[in-house]
């Protein structure tokens, strides 16, 4: 089976996507490795391609979008991270046979074989934030009612088959995403998390991974017990951990692994291990670097308008490149009284 496994990030996350290719390479090296990037080489800085563990890159312009630069600047740097993730996704269709998606905060631990035999039933594989209900109230406020208002499917994976129902998939996931890839939750959008809850109603073969050892992160840490054997063989509930998502690293992350690690020694080095994989994989960028987070001048690009640009489609012609600061930005500072709706 012909495999694409991709991920999507800027350059400020290299460091962690190098970990994550690394792993991926050590259990899966048949596997086409993709690094996914929406963003331009921080100063000074070059990638050299035989030098990473990926095979190669794809920059998010190379993806056929129409008015790429205008549909970029609608969104922000996570929204644009994820909203990439469909074009790709339905591109790879076309020379593999199964196409894996996986977060660059994540880190392989053992093969992912289990996923390609889910594939050979299943056209679409989906992992649930959590696999068995909470009883402790924190713990319902911190992940039940985030996972209600974020997605009940985690899409830092997914893995389809390119035919069938995963195609469709692919098709009808590039659309959404194309167009309604917004963090709004009033709205009912979480990027690309939210929409995946109408794939079982949409689609048939749509497989849930039920395996405690796929995408074990904080938000679910509260209901998976998770060992280090003599052998040093990592299990969680028992079974392998496959694949771990280490969501916000940092001061974040530290502070909500720890309130459901549930004191778990294993927990902790396995952390360790990851900040330490991270840390020698650093990359010379400037602290927040993204080459679209500012205008030509450098001015950081406040929220607000992005927000504008993607609710006033008549100032797309007007301005061709909203990135030019004597532009599009020039206006908006004519027109100070500007709120997005």
């Amino acid at each position: 089976m012909r495999v694409t496994c991709f991920s999507s990030f800027t350059f400020g996350y290299l460091d962690r996507a190098r970990v994550l290719f690394s792993s991926l390479k050590r259990f899966h090296p048949d596997w086409d490795l993709v690094a996914l990037i929406t963003d331009e080489p921080p100063p000074g800085f070059t990638l050299r391609i035989e030098e990473e563990p990926f095979n190669r890159v794809v920059y998010a312009h190379e993806l056929g979008v129409e008015d790429f630069r205008s549909w970029l600047f609608k969104h922000d740097v996570v929204e644009i991270c994820t909203a990439v993730k469909g074009p790709f996704l339905r591109q790879a269709c076309e020379s593999a046979d199964a196409v894996i998606y996986l977060d660059p905060d994540t880190a392989l631990f053992e093969s992912l074989e289990p996923i390609l035999e889910r594939l050979e039933r299943d056209d679409i594989l989906l992992t649930p934030h959590l696999l068995d209900p909470n009883t402790d109230r924190q713990a319902i406020l911190d992940n039940d009612l985030s996972a209600s208002r974020t997605g009940i499917f985690n899409l830092g994976f997914v893995a389809i088959r390119a035919a069938g129902e995963g195609l469709r998939f692919a098709d009808w996931w590039k659309a959404r995403l194309l167009e309604f890839c917004y963090d709004d939750i009033p709205s009912g959008l979480f990027v690309d998390q939210k929409w995946c809850d109408h794939a079982p109603a949409l689609f048939e073969k749509v497989g849930v991974v039920r395996d405690p050892g796929c995408n074990v992160a904080s938000w679910n840490l509260s209901q998976r017990r998770v060992e280090i054997g003599r052998d040093g063989a990592i299990t969680v509930n028992g079974a392998p951990l496959r694949f771990w998502h280490f969501t916000k690293l940092g001061p974040t992350g530290d502070a909500m692994t720890r309130r459901y690690a549930q004191g778990s020694h294993a927990v902790d080095e396995i952390w360790r291990w990851y900040k330490e994989q991270v840390a020698a994989c650093a990359v010379p960028a400037p602290p927040g670097y993204w080459a679209y987070g500012a205008y030509s001048d450098g001015v950081p690009i406040p929220r607000a308008h992005r927000l504008i640009w993607r609710e006033r489609a008549d100032l797309h012609a007007r301005f061709p490149d909203p990135f030019d600061a004597g532009g599009y930005r020039r206006w908006l500072e004519e027109h100070e009284d500007m709120e997005p709706a």
